[in-house]
This record gives structure tokens, sequence and C-alpha cells, in this order.
């Protein structure tokens, strides 16, 4: 026999404007304090709780200056609870600390080294390297914790190495890079 499934613990939020509520949540990360920070899409904004749903608070509304978003899906904690953001209409990530102080952030739209097309998913390994799901430019994208290019894969197909509506990306411990393909429908590892 297998492991015994987890059982449902908790569920938090509805539809809404108003704090707690989503209007398309889309990105999801959890720090080592068990802190739950949500991409609330629509709603151009970062909802923080608590691992029981009580919520914390929130940053963020629709522009494009610093510490503001157009739909921003993905996120990623680092060991320092830093939180980045992949801003995907405004074609860059935003980091912020644990409490939504804005710190930095890099990328325009283009297809140069360090510029998006859709950023959607972001995630960030054991050293704090940041990578990055750059959607239409059909490419992953690495930049360390400040936001200085470092690597870049991937160019647009179906075979080994190449991609097709990029959207989730992780990391594991030993630096492993998975990939979401929405478009080819599968997941790629990279080593």
């Amino acid at each position: 026999m297998g492991e015994r499934p987890p059982s449902f613990v908790t569920k938090w939020g509805q539809l809404g404007e108003s704090d707690g509520r989503f209007v398309f949540p889309m990105g999801l990360a959890v720090d080592s304090s068990a802190n739950v920070y949500i991409a609330d899409m629509n709603m151009d904004r970062i909802q923080k709780f608590d691992s029981d749903g009580t919520f914390s608070t929130k940053w963020g509304s629709a522009g494009e200056e610093n510490g503001e978003f157009h739909e921003p899906q993905g996120l990623a904690v680092d060991s320092s609870a830093n939180v980045y953001v992949a801003d995907t209409v405004n074609h860059r990530i935003q980091k912020f600390d644990f409490e939504g102080t804005f710190i930095t952030k890099w990328g325009s739209e283009g297809t140069g080294y360090g510029e998006f097309n859709n950023p959607r998913g972001v995630a960030v390994d054991s050293s704090g390297n940041v990578y990055v799901t750059d959607e239409l430019n059909h490419r992953i994208q690495k930049f360390d914790s400040e936001g200085t290019f470092m690597a870049e894969w991937g160019s647009e197909g179906t075979e080994d190495g190449q991609f097709d509506g990029l959207t989730g990306v992780a990391v594991d411990s030993s630096n492993n890079v998975y990939v979401a393909e929405q478009g080819n429908n599968r997941i790629q590892k990279c080593g």
C-alpha cells in the first residue's frame, strides 16, 4: 500500500475585491514560516495569509510604477522571505520583502537578454538564483537575486529543449529545473 493521501484541512477566499477575497487567483508561494502569498491577478495585487487563511497584508494596484502590477501571475519566495512576482503584462519581475516593501525590478518588453514577453512563472533555487518562464519568447531565463542576467535556454517548438506556452517553473534541491508547457501539454526537466 502507498502513503495515505493528505486530508482536507481548511480553505479561504471567495469571489470579491475586499481583503481575503480574490478575482482570478493565479500564483501561490509559501515561505519558511508557512505564510501564503497569492497573486490575485485581476485585482493587480498580492495578498498574504497565515497557513490557516487569516489575512495578513496586501500590496499592489493596477499600473506600471514600482509596486504596481498588470496581471501578476507567478510568485516565488526565497530563503530570506523575499517575494518575486512575475508582473506578466508589464513584462518584468518585481522583488519585495515579506511585508510588500518594493526592493527592485528588472525586465521590459522585448526579445533580448533580460527582456520578456509575458513572464508567467518564477522560481528560486537554494543559491537565490531566479528562473523565469518567458512565455512568448519560448525560453527560460536565469538571473541572480538582484536581476543580473545569467543564462537562457529554449526556443519555440516541440522537440526536447524547445517550448510552447510556458507557464510554471520549479527548481529542486539539486538545481534541476522543471518547466510546465501549456502549448505542448508536457513537463520538461532540465539539469
